[in-house]
Formats: C-alpha cells, sequence, structure tokens
C-alpha cells in the first residue's frame, strides 16, 4: 500500500483566512488533520491590499491550523482569486505524417498538438494560470481519451486556459512566501473547490458551480467532463452588507448579521414584518422593515447571478447543464438565494455539500471551507500525475517562475 501523504489548502478570502491540513491516506482517501480560520483583513475583492495586516491574519489562521492538526506547515497550495482571472477555451491541429502507408498518431504528435492549443496571445500584463485539457479529436471524432497508437490523418486538441494578470497573482504569493511559507502550486479557487463539491456524474452531464464569496463571486462550468468556462465576478456577499449598511443607516457589522438572520433573498420571504435591533451605540429602538431588508438582498443577488448568466449564455447554452447549479461560498448559506437562482437561471440549483473526505475536525457542512479542502483533493491529484510523469515538477517550477518573471507559461 502506497505512504499516506500531508497536504494543507490556503485560501486567502475577503472575509475569511482558511488553512485546511489534510492527510491523503494509501488507499486514496482524505482524511482532515486541522482547520485554521481567521477574520480577512487587508484583502478586497480576494486580493491583498495591505500586506502587513493581510500577513498577521494569515498568520493568526496558520498557527490555529498547526496546532489542531499537530503539523507544522512550511508549504502550501495556495487558492487565486480576483475579477481580473480570465478564461478562453482554444483549440489546436495537425495532420499525421503517413509512414510506411499508416498515419499513427505518436506521442511526440501529442505534444506537438498540445503547444499549439495552448500557444495564444496574452495581454502583455497577463500570465498562464492553468491549461486544461478537455477533449482530444481524431478525424473529427470527439473525446478520444489518448489517441496515442491510433490512426487518423488529423488530431486536434481542445483546451480551457484560464489567465490573470501578474502583478496580481504576484502579491498574493508573495505574501505568502514572506511568512515564509513555500507556495507548492497556486490554483484558481473554483477550479480547487470543483474536487470536493462536484461529482463525476455531475461534471459527465453538465454542472455549473458558483463560489459566493465576500468580495467575488467565482464560477466554473463542465459539460461532458470538461471544464467549458470558469472565470470571476467583481460582486459578493459583503456587497450585500455594504447595501443594507447604506440604505438602513447603521454599521457594517449590525448589516451582516441582519443579513444572515433575518435576510432573505426572496422579497416575498415574510413581507410585511418588521424587526427591532438589539440596543447599540447607532441602532437604539431602531425598527427595520423586513420587506425592504429583502429588497435590497434580492437587488444585489440578482445582479450576481444576471452577470452570470450573460457571461455563459454568450458562448454556451444553460440547457446543456443535466446536472444543474449548485452554489457554495459563505454567501450560498443566505435564505432563498437557491431558489433566485432557479429563477434566473432556469435551471434546478443545490446546495453543494463537500464529501469523499472524514475526520473528527472536517466542518463538512461548512461552505467556506469547500476551496481549501478541494485543494487537498487538487493536491493529491498533481502527486499522482507526477508519479506518472516525471515531468511535472519541471512544469509546475516554470509555471511559478512565470508569474514572478512574467513568461507566457504553461
Amino acid at each position: 500500500m502506497a505512504k499516506s501523504k500531508i497536504y494543507a489548502g490556503l485560501e486567502i478570502g475577503t472575509s475569511t483566512i482558511c488553512v485546511v491540513v489534510g492527510e491523503v491516506l494509501g488507499n486514496g482517501s482524505i482524511k482532515i488533520l486541522g482547520v485554521g480560520q481567521a477574520p480577512s483583513r487587508g484583502v478586497r475583492k480576494g486580493e491583498i491590499v495591505d500586506f502587513e495586516t493581510a500577513q498577521t491574519c494569515l498568520n493568526d489562521a496558520l498557527v490555529e491550523a498547526e496546532e489542531k492538526s499537530d503539523v507544522e506547515i512550511s508549504s502550501v497550495y495556495l487558492a487565486v482569486s480576483g475579477s481580473h482571472i480570465e478564461s478562453l477555451c482554444n483549440k489546436g491541429s495537425i495532420r499525421i505524417p503517413e509512414v510506411e502507408g499508416i498515419n499513427e498518431i505518436t506521442e511526440e504528435d501529442l505534444d506537438e498538438v498540445r503547444e499549439i492549443a495552448r500557444d495564444i496571445k496574452l495581454p502583455s500584463e497577463n500570465v498562464f494560470l492553468h491549461s486544461i485539457i478537455r477533449d482530444y479529436y481524431v478525424d473529427g471524432q470527439e473525446k478520444v481519451q489518448n489517441p496515442v497508437g491510433r490512426q487518423g490523418e488529423v488530431v486536434e486538441a481542445d483546451y480551457h486556459i484560464i489567465h490573470g494578470i501578474k502583478t496580481r497573482l504576484q502579491n498574493t504569493i508573495r505574501c505568502v512566501r514572506e511568512i515564509p511559507i513555500n507556495v507548492e502550486e497556486v490554483v484558481f479557487s473554483p477550479i480547487a473547490a470543483a474536487q470536493v463539491m462536484l461529482k463525476r456524474e455531475h461534471k459527465d452531464r453538465g454542472s455549473l458551480l458558483i463560489d459566493i464569496g465576500g468580495g467575488v463571486t467565482d464560477y466554473v462550468m463542465y459539460t461532458g467532463g470538461s471544464v467549458a468556462q470558469s472565470g470571476c465576478i467583481g460582486v459578493g456577499g459583503d456587497h450585500i452588507t455594504n447595501d443594507i449598511s447604506v440604505v438602513m443607516k447603521i454599521p457594517l457589522t449590525r448589516s451582516e448579521k441582519l443579513k444572515i438572520e433575518h435576510g432573505s433573498a426572496l422579497v416575498e420571504d415574510d413581507g410585511g414584518d418588521s424587526i427591532f435591533l438589539e440596543d447599540g451605540p447607532l441602532t437604539s429602538g431602531l425598527e427595520i422593515d423586513k420587506e425592504l431588508l429583502n429588497q435590497i438582498i434580492n437587488a444585489r443577488a440578482t445582479e450576481i447571478f444576471e452577470q452570470l448568466k450573460d457571461r455563459i449564455t454568450k458562448y454556451d447554452d444553460l440547457d446543456t447543464l443535466g446536472a444543474g447549479v449548485f452554489l457554495t461560498g459563505g454567501g450560498s448559506k443566505l435564505k432563498g438565494i437557491d431558489k433566485l437562482a432557479e429563477e434566473i437561471l432556469g435551471l434546478p440549483v443545490s446546495l453543494a455539500r463537500i464529501s469523499s473526505m472524514s475526520g473528527a475536525s472536517a466542518p463538512f457542512e461548512n461552505p467556506q471551507l469547500a476551496t481549501s479542502m478541494g485543494l487537498i483533493r487538487y493536491a493529491q491529484m498533481i502527486d499522482s500525475d507526477r508519479s506518472e510523469n516525471d515531468n511535472m515538477m519541471t512544469k509546475i517550477g516554470k509555471k511559478l517562475g512565470g508569474i514572478f518573471r512574467g513568461d507566457s507559461v504553461d
């Protein structure tokens, strides 16, 4: 039986910094050893704006994770987000030369067609974050898993490519490295979350995972088992809290509590009722109209889902998503958010649940930890690939090096 291995996943979110320590056991299952969380400060819309403050919060989360897991954390898989991160799909194709009357596809042919598919020109300030193979085609035949050894005249490779602004990615990596903690690899947040939130069946049938965070909303869509779209919208749960604060003229902390305890994304929920706020410096005897509260929440939540719908339907048909939509992230805990999403997207919507993990300290029902826990599964997959491909470490190193030098990398 293979030896067990321990990994740490880190997400520096707008509202919370999460560190998860997990052990991949010899049989491939994952046991969560410890979770560390700290309120996030110095972070805006998923990006670090105050290094010193963010590092203090990060250190608090790391210390808690180490104490709970009894593991000294020296390296992490790091989730990144931000509205600057974009994606696209691109195909490359080559004609297979005939050798002794046979057009047989070789590993060298695949290397060549993969390079062509990933050879795209990005904006000068951007670098590659991920290039994910979607499908191979041989003479137009779709979803050929391994074309090597097959006969054909033309082979194509279809890639999903995720990229972002180099300096913004650098900032997050540098914040962690100065702790000092080594960064094993950088992962786009929804790609990590999908590893534990979506089952293989969901990806095969077609599904959309929406991660509603504090400052941003990340998403990844699968069709036929492959990534079709992914991206980030610069609107999240904190925007709803801020709207409540401005309209109701109450502090942000009271607005957040009001949203969570009494608010709904559906205007008709409990309409006409009133809420009496507890006494406070600025809210003594204040009465809140519940219908108005829900209208404020509904307006901003509607904006999130309409933006998502516009982005996705620009390239794909939502009707192809047979498994429907899955919500995660702190914002998914808002009452009625799933029903509102169903109304706007026209698809069945479920609250995603973390699966395939164990451990007494694993808070399975907390969607805020989806990305950090997904990083553990992602790390397991990367290590599995490394064992099959000795060049994997070189490729990862090349990617991180490229982010810091500005090269175009895989």
